[in-house]
């Protein structure tokens, strides 16, 4: 009785959370309807002028396998081009219309144009303490060569002069962001993929509103898409109302437009350049457990304290004006506070890497930095992560690890959020436990943080999933730390995760019937042109 009264309060809890639901829906179901219908309009036209003629048909044909043979020349990972392969020679008239519209790499020129220009205007803001990465190469060079990677290729720096907190619950981030807020002098940016106008953003947003009627400077950004389950663009007007600076990242439109497929992913609060806050949270109900739609949802964050948080200035600063580019003088946001201004703090510990990726550069700095950090465990390389839908090249250095005695384990949810990503998911399982890789599902409920621990030394907490939309089209920041407590505090949280899940490991190791593999292979086809 106990069970089916528990399973009728979780229904009830999904249809609570799903009648928060604001008009922004209807809005990106218009959108979507009018750009499918655009698409069939195309392919029908096609297929008719097709049967008007023999020749259409042949050169149709002829046409898609051009188009194959181009994939070979992409800069991109072989997953993603054999998937286009396939589509575009079995289904010619739907795979060339479809990669037109979706795969095309210069259908974002103009935009990769503009962001480049941004990028450069910013790049000069921070810079390298050489005295501070020379200390690095002499203690580990392994490390000091990933970090070169970083600050080479995403021109990000690394810092000493920090202190960060890691909170295993996102209610807890939360609670230290908000006492965070209440000290702003000069200015607060926000940055994130969803916010909903409930409960945990009406705490938050009492305080920003006080602050900007003092004077603070604030700013929000979010992603159109992915607020608008929870509010329409009508809350920009509201909250510039109270004084607040709002903007929306890429707004949904009803006709085809490639960029459509590129969201800002990021999660970011920034305070005077001195405080920062990031994680897999976004500022939504259910990412603090004050609703339940999929069991207990687990997140993570943390908060950077010192002249690290220079770095989430800057990637604010990118996203802001590329969006409208209004700050001819960037630079004064750091001025402020000057770098030999920041006082040495009490409990300074390690070294810190804020860094952030974007799909414009095909530079893909968030997936190789896990890369780099798995190539290079010696002893055991922890990782949660909601989504598990990798590339070939992510799964061999996985297995490679194991293989050569390390303890690779994985948690992922126990309850899904979207059933089918969940099912291509576990469709990854067996080929990584058949080399010796662990796989957890989180029971408790829904596991939402994205983080890698490994051998008591390195860290990454941020907004990047291991699926090809964060490592492939959106843009996401994350966080790299080496020698800081934080670690070990991350380290606990995993052993924690590993106690509250079930092993699947054995399970997946018995592989699946016929029917059940042909579907598996049919999902992770198209897994990578979602």
């Amino acid at each position: 009785m106990r069970t089916k009264n528990g399973e009728g309060e979780k229904k009830k809890m999904r249809v609570e959370q799903k009648s928060r639901v604001k008009n922004g829906v209807g809005r990106m179901l218009f959108v979507a309807v009018s750009i499918v219908l655009q698409i069939v309009w195309f392919m029908v036209l096609v297929m008719k002028l097709s049967s008007y003629a023999t020749w259409i048909s042949v050169l149709a044909s002829l046409i898609a396998f051009v188009f194959a043979l181009r994939m070979f020349y992409r800069k991109t990972t072989g997953a993603i081009k054999l998937s286009w392969i396939v589509v575009i020679l079995v289904f010619p008239i739907l795979g060339i219309t479809m990669y037109l519209l979706l795969g095309r790499p210069d259908g974002t020129k103009k935009k990769r144009k503009h962001f480049e220009a941004i990028a450069n205007r910013m790049e000069g803001l921070i810079s390298q303490k050489e005295d501070t990465f020379a200390r690095i190469e002499n203690e580990n060079l392994v490390v000091a060569n990933q970090m070169r990677y970083i600050k080479d290729y995403g021109k990000f720096p690394v810092y000493d002069n920090c202190e960060v907190n890691y909170y295993k619950d996102a209610s807890e981030g939360l609670k230290a962001q908000i006492e965070e807020l209440k000290k702003a002098e000069h200015y607060i940016f926000m940055e994130y993929h969803a916010i909903e106008q409930a409960s945990a953003f009406d705490e938050l947003y009492e305080v920003l509103k006080e602050k900007a009627a003092a004077g603070v400077e604030v700013r929000i950004l979010y992603d159109d898409i992915g607020s608008s389950w929870f509010i329409s663009p009508d809350f920009v007007r509201r909250v510039e109302k109270d004084g607040i600076q709002c903007r929306i990242f890429n707004p949904m439109v009803p006709a085809i437009f490639l960029f459509l497929n590129n969201r800002d992913h990021r999660k970011i609060t920034v305070i005077d350049g001195k405080v920062a806050f990031t994680g897999g949270y976004n500022l939504a109900e259910e990412y603090f457990n004050r609703t339940h739609p999929y069991g207990y949802w687990k997140d993570t964050g943390i908060k950077v304290t010192g002249e690290a948080a220079r770095s989430f200035v800057v990637m604010f600063l990118e996203m802001w004006n590329f969006v409208k580019h209004t700050d001819p003088e960037p630079e004064k946001y750091l001025d402020m506070i000057k770098p030999e201004e920041y006082k040495p703090l009490e409990k300074k510990d390690g070294y810190v890497v804020p860094y952030a990726d974007n799909p414009l550069d095909f530079e893909r700095l968030g997936e190789n930095v896990y890369l780099n950090l798995i190539k290079n465990a010696t002893h055991y390389i922890y990782i949660v992560t909601p989504y598990l839908i990798i590339t070939d090249e992510m799964n061999r250095e996985l297995t490679l690890a194991a293989k050569r005695g390390v303890d690779v384990r994985i948690v992922t949810p126990g309850i899904p959020d979207k059933k089918l990503t969940y099912q291509v998911t576990r469709s990854y399982y067996a080929a990584l436990v058949d080399e010796g890789v662990q796989v957890y599902e989180y029971t408790p409920g829904f596991c939402h943080a994205k983080m890698m621990v490994c051998d008591d030394k390195l860290a990454t907490v941020g907004t990047i999933n291991l699926d090809y939309r964060s490592l492939y089209h959106h843009f996401e920041n994350g966080c790299l730390m080496y020698q800081c407590e934080a670690v070990n505090a991350i380290k606990e949280d995993f052993m924690e995760m590993f106690e509250k899940s079930c092993n699947v490991t054995e399970k997946y190791k018995t592989k699946p019937g016929h029917i059940i593999r042909i579907g598996q292979c049919l999902l992770r086809l198209i897994a990578p042109l979602l």
